[in-house]
């Protein structure tokens, strides 16, 4: 019997279990991390590496050495998902990992180790888009929360809003047309000399300053419920760069904490139109940058004011982690989602119907 035929079979027996658990790796850019789940909502182990250290020195993620990073700690990482677990390999159900999207030499080092540890232990193996990890994560931190609900996702490459029909079932009703708003956030921080990474540590700093100090445009989209933060961003360098040729006093603080109310306010503000048009009841935030001070403060002011249900990941699931990978892998394995082992990074995987 092929491994394909094999974990088809498998595949359909683990689906009638009381209890299933999967091992899932994540290594889409440049944290490595591998956590065991239960039933798509439990965490039984999240080990995370995070390579922050080791890009410092270039002030961003530097692909090559992330990849090498990659190699030198996945199987360490699973090694002490299983461990923390109390598990060994052939006590998982099934394999899952991150094909996309993401750095394309990173996926494949999560791909190739996915695949190896699948095959060698005969396990399914369940690929997972990256950003519907981020939208599961918050059905590990509420075990309350089902679809349907609106998701805004917000990190250092995206900024989408997704309905979510079902498990597994996605419809995009807004996205950025340009830059992604954690890339914003960064590309400001290096103007304020904020060294990597530059949104956490902006957002931090904003908490001191005065958001009325500079103001700055609101972006125009055509579409009703997308997003751009390119103008934004350079509205902000180029008044910053401005008033420094002009010799004129700046606070740090205050231009932190201005372009983040600027930024927020344009998430908040589409994201509520699109509830006020399409009655929804329920919204979920996913992402990195969905840990900022201000749009959790933010939305959460938006959604009670309308009555909405919001729900946020702890902030130990904002960022890249194998746990929520874990989880959206659940949820595809119930739908029969395995994959043979042709299985391929794929860089540019978008998440939608």
């Amino acid at each position: 019997m092929s491994y394909a035929e094999e974990s088809r079979r498998q595949a359909e027996a683990i689906r009638k279990k009381e209890h299933v658990r999967i091992l899932a790796i994540e290594s889409s850019c440049d944290e490595t991390a591998a956590a065991v789940i239960e039933d798509g909502r439990r965490i039984l182990s999240n080990a995370v590496f995070t390579q922050i250290d080791l890009h410092a020195l270039y002030g961003g993620v530097v692909p090559e050495i992330a990849s090498r990073a990659h190699v030198e700690k996945v199987d360490r990482m699973v090694d002490q998902a299983l461990r923390e677990a109390g598990m060994a390999l052939q006590d998982v159900d099934a394999i899952a990992v991150t094909c996309g999207p993401g750095l394309v030499g990173a996926l494949l080092i999560g791909v190739s180790c996915a695949k190896a540890l699948a095959f060698a232990a005969h396990k399914p193996l369940i690929p997972v888009n990256h950003i519907e990890g981020h939208i599961c994560a918050n059905f590990l931190t509420d075990l309350s929360l089902a679809p349907p609900f609106a998701c805004l996702v917000v990190s250092g490459g995206h900024s989408h809003l997704f309905s979510v029909e079902d498990y597994g079932v996605y419809r995009i009703i807004g996205q950025t047309q340009d830059d992604a708003a954690g890339e914003a956030f960064d590309k400001a921080a290096r103007v304020l000399n904020i060294p990597y990474p530059g949104g956490p540590l902006l957002d931090k700093l904003a908490e001191e300053g005065d958001p009325r100090a500079l103001k700055l445009p609101r972006p125009k989209t055509e579409g009703r419920y997308d997003y751009s933060f390119s103008g934004l961003k350079t509205a902000f360098i180029n008044a910053v760069h401005n008033a420094r040729q002009k010799g004129e006093a700046l606070h740090d603080a205050d231009l932190a904490a201005s372009f983040r109310q600027a930024v927020v306010a344009f998430l908040v503000d589409k994201a509520m139109l699109a509830a006020d048009d399409l009655n929804l009841k329920k919204m979920a935030l996913a992402g990195g940058v969905s840990a900022n001070r201000l749009l959790r403060r933010e939305m959460q002011r938006a959604c009670d004011k309308r009555g909405i249900q919001l729900y946020m990941p702890q902030l130990s699931l904002c960022g890249d982690n194998a746990a929520m990978i874990g989880s959206a892998a659940y949820y595809r394995l119930l739908r029969g989602e395995i994959a043979d082992l042709t299985l391929n990074a794929r860089p540019a995987l978008r998440l939608s119907l």
